[in-house]
């Protein structure tokens, strides 16, 4: 179902230079008609091109939605210039987490859209939590075995292995033996910056 948001501010009403032709050029980027933009985001095609010639502004969760689908920041968007991150990552230790005694070392740049992950989960964490949200993920093993749960499925992945999936599918990590398993872990950023890391937390279901 498409939506065009009421009580939205006129184009004199806080405009934000820029915005509406930023919104085009990404959308182009991703070769995307305005049709199909506009129905990936839950808009209307016509409200979607009203943004973009700016004769209207978008609340937050608009511009949130279409940052998710072009695979933006909103402070991209927004034109906002930031320091550029150093796309080089050094290896480390992993140290131990605050995610249910799992163990994870950033591996990629934070705050981009896709997030990596160098993660060791410690044997005998069998009842980890599953998890459920919107995104994707990815992920590599390079010691141990994992036990993988997707939906119904079990999977077990040896040293090597790899495995992609939606995570609005029910998925549940496990290290398979007595020696943890260690991986490489990519998901993509689409949940509120609260939920930083699609790991198990210390809460278990009732």
């Amino acid at each position: 179902m498409t939506t065009e948001p009421q009580g939205e501010p006129a184009p004199d009403e806080g405009e934000l230079p820029g915005l509406g032709a930023r919104l085009r050029e990404h959308r182009l980027a991703g070769r995307l008609t305005l049709e199909a933009a506009a129905a990936r985001a839950g808009l209307s095609p016509a409200y979607l091109s009203r943004l973009e010639t700016g004769r209207r502004q978008p609340s937050l969760p608009v511009l949130l939605s279409l940052a998710r689908l072009y695979g933006a920041t909103v402070a991209g968007l927004l034109g906002e210039q930031t320091a550029a991150a150093d796309p080089v990552v050094r290896g480390g230790e992993i140290a131990p987490g605050r995610a249910g005694g799992w163990g994870y070392r950033r591996a990629g740049v934070a705050g981009l859209a896709m997030q990596a992950l160098r993660v060791h989960i410690p044997p005998g964490l069998q009842d980890a939590v599953v998890r459920v949200h919107a995104g994707e993920e990815w992920l590599h093993v390079i010691q141990g075995r994992l036990r993988l749960t997707l939906g119904q499925t079990g999977y077990v992945l040896e040293p090597g292995d790899s495995a992609q999936f939606d995570s609005l599918t029910p998925h549940q990590l496990a290290a398979e033996g007595s020696e943890g398993v260690e991986l490489l872990f990519v998901h993509t950023l689409v949940q509120s910056p609260a939920s930083e890391l699609c790991l198990p937390v210390p809460t278990r279901p009732h």
